[in-house]
């Protein structure tokens, strides 16, 4: 398995339009970070997790050829506004694009793009897709593979993350109940967001995740969906645990 971090910013990227902050001034490629996704290969599966703003941006950077599904977290706008731009897959693999997610997240996604969603009189021009309401506690299938959905909470807000095979991606998380930490036993690869150091109502400070990242005890962890508030990147990532990382964009990494 392959996982390519398309995008490892919060909601607003950095740099942030008109900051004058020093990270958003940095020259360092690994502190320019676009909204938070990944691109998630194995076998002949290729998958992504979001579909934020700057999705057309990303295939082209990452090179992806060949979707088979998106896999959402939640509605928000720094995951979801990308979904015109899966209209190049639509058109080249000639088939609806299937897209999975809380019965919620499909009906915001309805409403906002109600056009993709049209069954009569549909523009020619637009893509279509395939829904496939996620229920927690209930496994799902992409080719042979088992996904197991992860339910999180960023704030009030239910989210669900995501366990392939021994991956776990999750994002926008603030607490976790005790039932869902159960099905994260013996995960080797750990995603999970950090925002900044500072307290944050619905997302995980630094230190709130590296709590986390012990408690779970992976081999190896990422953070994802940082503001430029965490600060420079090279500078954080000294300070880490040896078995923590700060993600990147255009960062592969292997299971």
């Amino acid at each position: 398995m392959q996982v390519y971090f398309l995008g490892t910013g919060t909601s607003q990227g950095i740099p942030v339009i008109g900051s004058n902050h020093s990270v958003c001034k940095s020259v360092d490629s690994k502190d320019k970070r676009l909204r938070v996704s990944v691109w998630i290969t194995w076998d002949d599966n290729s998958i992504v997790i979001d579909c934020g703003p700057d999705f057309r941006q990303q295939m082209l950077t990452s090179g992806c050829e060949k979707l088979d599904a998106i896999l959402f977290t939640h509605e928000h706008a720094d995951h979801t506004a990308g979904l015109d731009d899966i209209r190049p897959f639509f058109f080249k693999q000639k088939s609806d694009i299937p897209i999975y997610g809380h019965q919620r997240v499909l009906e915001s996604l309805r409403k906002r793009f109600d056009y993709i969603f049209e069954t009569e009189n549909k523009y020619p021009g637009a893509p279509g897709v395939q829904t496939f309401a996620v229920t927690n506690n209930e496994k799902f299938k992409i080719g042979q593979t088992e996904i197991i959905p992860i339910q999180v909470n960023h704030g009030n807000l239910p989210v669900f993350g995501y366990r392939i095979q021994d991956f776990v991606y999750l994002t926008d998380v603030k607490t976790v109940d005790v039932s869902e930490i159960q099905k994260l036993k013996a995960v080797k690869v750990l995603v999970v967001n950090a925002l900044r150091e500072e307290p944050h109502h619905s997302h995980f400070s630094l230190q709130e995740a590296l709590d986390f990242i012990h408690l779970i005890q992976p081999e190896r962890a990422y953070l994802t969906h940082i503001s430029h508030l965490m600060g420079f990147h090279e500078e954080v990532q000294q300070r880490l645990p040896k078995n923590v990382y700060l993600a990147y964009d255009n960062l592969k990494i292997t299971l």
